[in-house]
Order: C-alpha cells, then sequence, then structure tokens
C-alpha cells in the first residue's frame, strides 16, 4: 500500500473546523500509522478558512514528535498523486447552503434538517456530483488509493461511489454509531466506551439500530433502553432530547439511533424546529456562530492542540473514526467499526449491492459486514422504505431527473405529500442553482414560471451569491 517512507493522506474539504480532530487522531496513532503528508484540499472561497486550519495543524504536528509536513492545496490534482487514503469532509456550498436546505423546508412547515428530509436530499444532490468527479481525478492520480467518505449523507454518498462510481475501496463514516459505544455503557454502570460490552449494529445511515451484550454474554439492551430518557444519555449535540417510547423499544428489542427521533417522534422534533425557527434562527445559523467562534480560536498562533469548543459542532469523534478505519487498514487489524460498505447478505431485507450501515471487521482488504440477520416486521418496513428513497436520491443527483426528484419526495417520511412539497422542491432547486448544473433546464424552467425563494433569510444568500 505504502512505501517504506510512510502514508499519504489527502483530505479533501481541508478547510473543515473538523481538521484538527483528525490532525490529534493520526498523531495518537503514528506508531500505528506512520504518516509521511498530509494534504489539505479546499476551494478558493474557503481560502481562509484552509489557511487557518492548514497553519494550526502543522503547530500541531510540530508539537509532537514526529515530522509530517502539512500542504495546503486549491487543486486536487495537485495534492492526489500517490495518495494511499483520500478522505473527503467538504460541504457543497459551504454552511450557507445548509442554512437554505434547513429554512425554505421550514417556512412551508417541514422539517428542515442537515440530513434528513428535504435538506438532507438537497445536500446529496450537490455532494454526489462532486464524489464522481473526486472518483474520476483518483482513478487517474491515485488508482490503489482508499477513499474515506464522512460527507454527509454518508450513506447515499457511499452508495454512489461504489455502486454507480464504481470505487469500490470506498468505506463510509457517521459519529453517531462512535457516540453511542462511548456514552451508553455509562448509563448501566460501565465505564466510558466500555471494552466489556459488545455492540452490533446494522441498518443505513443515520437510521439504524443495535444490541448490546456484557461481558458474561447477557444481553443488556432492554437495560440501556429503560435509561434512554435519562437526562445524561449521551445524544449528539445536533439533536434535541426529545423523549422516546420506551415501551415501543422494548417491544422491538433495538436500539435506535438519535436520529429516529424525526421519526418515531417527528410531531415533538418537528415542533421545537418550528419553534425555534419563529424565533428567527434554525440549527445552521446557531453552527455557523460556532465555526466562526472555532476559527478565531484556530488563528492563534500558540495554539497547537483541538479546543474542546469542537465537541459542539455535533460532529464529535467523526474524525476519530476516520483516523481509526485508516490505522485499521494499514495495519489490517480486523478492528472492530461500524462504517456504510456493502451488504453482501448482512442485512438480508436489504440487495447485496445496497450500501449499509453494520457493524464490521476492518482490515487490509477493508469492511467485511457481520451478519445480522433478518429485521422485525416495523423495522424491515422502514429500511426497505428509507433505501427505496436513497436509491431515487441518488439517481436524480447523478441524472438531474426532476420527476425522480420528485419520487424521492414523495418517499420521505419527512416530506408533506401534495402540492406543498413541490412548492419546497422548487424553491430548493432554485436556491441552490449555483451547485446544480445537472438541473439546470428545469431550474430555468421554474424560474421561467416565477418561481422565486420566498424565505427572506435564504433569499438574502441567494441574492449574495452564496
Amino acid at each position: 500500500m505504502a512505501d517504506k517512507q510512510g502514508v499519504k493522506i489527502v483530505t479533501i474539504g481541508g478547510g473543515s473546523s473538523y481538521t484538527p480532530e483528525l490532525m490529534e487522531g493520526f498523531i495518537k496513532r503514528y506508531d500505528r500509522l506512520p504518516v509521511r503528508e498530509i494534504w489539505l484540499v479546499d476551494i478558493e472561497d474557503g481560502r481562509e478558512k484552509v489557511e487557518t486550519v492548514g497553519a494550526m495543524a502543522q503547530r500541531m504536528w510540530d508539537a509532537s514528535p514526529y515530522d509530517v509536513k502539512v500542504h495546503i492545496s486549491f487543486d486536487r490534482r495537485e495534492a492526489l498523486p500517490g495518495a494511499d487514503f483520500v478522505t473527503t469532509q467538504f460541504r457543497v456550498g459551504l454552511l450557507y447552503a445548509r442554512i437554505k436546505d434547513e429554512r425554505i423546508p421550514l417556512s412551508y412547515g417541514m422539517l428542515g434538517q442537515e440530513t434528513n428530509g428535504a435538506g438532507g436530499m438537497f445536500k446529496a444532490f450537490r455532494t454526489i456530483p462532486v464524489i464522481g468527479q473526486i472518483i474520476a481525478d483518483m482513478r487517474e492520480l491515485c488508482p490503489d488509493a482508499w477513499l474515506i467518505n464522512f460527507t454527509n449523507p454518508s450513506g447515499m454518498v457511499t452508495e454512489a461511489a461504489i455502486k454507480h462510481f464504481g470505487w469500490e475501496k470506498t468505506i463510509g463514516l457517521c459519529n453517531v454509531p462512535v457516540g453511542s459505544m462511548i456514552n451508553e455503557p455509562k448509563l448501566i454502570g460501565y465505564e466510558e466506551n466500555d471494552p466489556r460490552l459488545t455492540f452490533r449494529f446494522a441498518g443505513l445511515n443515520h437510521f439504524h439500530w443495535h444490541r448490546v451484550w456484557d461481558e458474561n454474554g447477557r444481553e443488556v439492551t432492554h437495560d440501556i433502553i429503560s435509561h434512554l430518557n435519562d437526562r445524561d444519555n449521551g445524544m449528539p449535540a445536533n439533536i434535541d432530547e426529545v423523549e422516546l417510547p420506551l415501551e415501543m423499544l422494548h417491544s422491538m428489542g433495538m436500539i435506535p439511533c438519535g436520529y429516529h427521533r424525526y421519526y418515531y417522534m417527528h410531531e415533538e422534533m418537528l415542533a421545537q424546529e418550528v419553534r425555534d425557527f419563529g424565533k428567527g434562527e434554525c440549527r445552521a445559523e446557531v453552527v455557523k456562530r460556532t465555526e466562526d467562534e472555532l476559527f478565531e480560536l484556530y488563528k492563534d498562533p500558540e495554539l497547537d492542540h483541538k479546543p474542546e469548543q469542537l465537541a459542539k459542532r455535533g460532529g464529535a469523534h467523526y474524525s476519530d473514526a476516520a483516523c481509526e478505519t485508516i490505522a485499521s487498514i494499514y495495519g489490517d487489524t480486523n478492528t472492530h467499526m461500524v462504517v456504510s460498505t456493502q451488504n453482501n447478505g448482512a442485512v438480508p431485507d436489504l440487495a447485496p449491492d445496497s450500501i449499509v450501515e453494520v457493524s464490521a471487521l476492518i482490515g487490509r482488504h477493508g469492511a467485511e459486514p457481520l451478519a445480522w440477520g433478518p429485521m422485525p416486521s416495523q423495522e424491515r418496513g422502514w429500511l426497505q422504505c428509507m433505501k427505496a428513497m436513497e436509491e431515487c436520491v441518488i439517481e436524480a443527483a447523478i441524472t438531474g431527473d426532476y420527476g425522480k426528484a420528485l419520487e424521492a419526495f414523495c418517499l420521505n417520511p419527512q416530506v408533506e405529500n401534495g402540492k406543498k412539497a413541490q412548492c419546497v422542491l422548487n424553491e430548493l432547486l432554485v436556491a441552490h442553482e449555483k451547485y446544480l448544473p445537472q438541473f439546470a433546464e428545469k431550474i430555468a424552467e421554474l424560474k421561467a414560471a416565477g418561481v422565486t425563494v420566498t424565505d427572506a433569510t435564504a433569499a438574502r444568500l441567494v441574492a449574495e451569491g452564496k
């Protein structure tokens, strides 16, 4: 894989506020993963951020015992040649795009969320074509590299990379399972991230379930379920702590991920978002302020370690998961991790070539999914509906087929069917015109018909070219 001089890593979206966590992860694993050089790649619009975080990344390495050079580039073709691993953590349209993804649906009384509902589908529409372009460059410049994706929506992006763009050496990551394995042991008297407990996960990205066993082989899933509504339950910072229906969870015998609140408790989650929206802001605007504060910290020439404030972003552990995945592939350690990978029968309710998020063993060959078995009726129905929605989203993202996008909207449980759904779809298309060239013909038709962005904040961002 890598020569004796060490590993070359290229990070697309290197100006992300999560990059310091990525550097921390590589530094603490250096004895297992001898990094030679790191390239942080970003776009011109992200120049200030990547230069700021790149300088901090170099300070972090300089403060370590290891001689590693951090390079900054605005041309991925300059960075990719000879890469052993390419990590992706980019956001097409920056956080301004997320603000539009959230505010426009909320202005119609629908859920506005980064990876769920209309906003999540549009994030996929913008992201999947770019992943295809990155893979085209990798095929030419680093044909043996692994693609480690934690750009959301991670499951759909990973499915596009493997099934549609043919890059089989792709693994998708999410921080949500990591958070569960860190925090849930504390609910039943174990240590944080306690190795005595065995976790097994299965489902889709942001739509999985898991079960847990103790060191004696006794299942403790129900013990954890009984505490899921406790105040200190380790929920990600970006999900409201609406109480779950524990009797239903005990009936299913599985622990849902935090994002299931958007489905099991849709009315309550939507009401909270609508209330926040009524006060004049959405979650993306809160995140934007947090990110701005982080970059002010990163500018400090004395700062050479990851600040604690990074955990407020809601994506803590993403980068650490990426580092562990890379180290496990490099060292062929067969480490248990939860990743998005090809199903291959692990969840027989879905096609073998579907991308699922499951427990897997990570080694030199990539991810070997662990068999879960058939899902109970309710979960099987949910999974098949959500996978059908994902497949429609991916097809629409690649082809620009408006009808297929409307099919995806119709399938998505977070989108109200009817005329209102089409209004949200149309406004989001117009709002994101700059990043949706595959829909150019339809967007021109919509604008000629008088479709505009009605939310004042989103309209202002469009007018400013953001």
